[in-house]
Parts: structure tokens; C-alpha cells; sequence
């Protein structure tokens, strides 16, 4: 029977960009945005507050757009500051080159397993789902999973008793599968 895990974000991530004020390295997007209109043009930011000296920086949504052309929703939605938004603005590639900036995803995800009694069979197999594009090691999830060492899970990957169609090293945000004998 295949059993489900679900990685998803609990919170918006910490943005990575330096502070011009005191050089930290990390703002925290609280979901707020600024929208200025000059005349028939638009422009929009999501602010963050740095997280060393509590300075505010703008990264760039919109820039000088004709407001005829931003969709009446977006608008609404930059308006009411909408948290989703900002959650999809911020993993949108865009809007990440645009401002130069980067996502740690630490401590802004959970992992539901479903509970460990799938745990005691003797094959399991395990789809992994990501709700958002947050990039984790697999080694870290299936340690964190099912409750053993990361040093352990790959010491079941050496063995050949932990196999998946895609590479377990590095960093993943798309959905895979793996199977664990034990």
C-alpha cells in the first residue's frame, strides 16, 4: 500500500538578500505590500522587515504598469495584502531575478506523515508531495519520517534497501516517490 507524506510551508520563508543599513543577510515578509499610482501608471512592492535591524526594503511586484492592464483581482489582492499572494510572489522565479533575492526555507516547513503505523511493515512504500516548491534533502525527510538518523537512512541507501527512481542526494522540491525494506 502506498502511504502519503505531505511537505508543506507553515509560515512565509525568510527572503535572502543583503541589508543595506546594518548587513544582515535575511528580511521577513510579513505578507504587507505598497501600491503607488502615478497618474495611469502602477507601481507595487511587497515589503519585508530585515530581521537584524528591522529596516523596511520593497521588492519589486509591479513596475510601472498601466493600470488598465493589472488585473482588477491582483489589485484587490495587493489592496487587502494578501498573504497567499505574497506566498506565490515570492516563490515566483520572476520576481525572485528581478530583485536578486533567494528563499531560506528553514523552520518554514513541517513534513505529515499520516502517523507512524505504517512504520512497522517490513516494505513501505512512500509517495512524497510538496504543497509549495521548497527545496529539502530526501535524506532529511525520510530520516525525519521515520524517526531514525540521517547517517541511517543513508546507510540504507549504500545497502541498496532504500531505492527511488530519482537521485536521494542533493536538493528536492518536486514530488518522488521511494520504496524502504527493512
Amino acid at each position: 500500500m502506498l502511504e502519503n507524506w505531505v511537505v508543506a510551508p507553515t509560515c512565509l520563508p525568510l527572503v535572502v538578500r543583503r541589508c543595506h543599513r546594518c548587513a544582515s543577510e535575511r528580511f521577513r515578509a510579513d505578507g504587507r505590500f505598497r501600491v503607488n499610482a502615478n497618474h495611469k501608471l502602477l507601481d507595487a512592492w511587497l515589503l519585508a522587515l530585515c530581521t537584524g535591524c528591522g529596516d523596511t526594503a520593497g521588492f519589486t511586484v509591479l513596475e510601472r504598469m498601466n493600470v488598465r492592464s493589472v488585473r482588477p483581482e491582483l489589485l484587490d489582492r495587493l489592496h487587502s495584502n494578501d498573504p497567499v499572494l505574497a506566498a506565490e510572489l515570492l516563490q515566483d522565479p520572476v520576481v525572485r531575478r528581478r530583485n536578486r533575492i533567494a528563499l531560506d526555507w528553514d523552520d518554514a516547513w513541517c513534513l505529515d506523515t499520516g502517523g507512524p503505523d505504517h512504520l512497522d511493515r517490513e516494505v513501505i512504500d512512500i509517495a512524497v508531495r510538496f504543497a509549495a516548491r521548497i527545496p529539502v534533502r530526501p535524506v532529511r525527510l525520510i530520516a525525519e519520517g521515520c524517526g531514525v538518523s540521517r547517517a541511517e537512512v543513508e546507510r540504507l541507501i549504500t545497502e541498496g534497501n532504500l531505492v527511488s527512481a530519482v537521485r536521494l542526494t542533493g536538493r528536492l522540491s518536486d514530488d518522488f516517490t521511494f520504496t524502504l525494506k527493512r
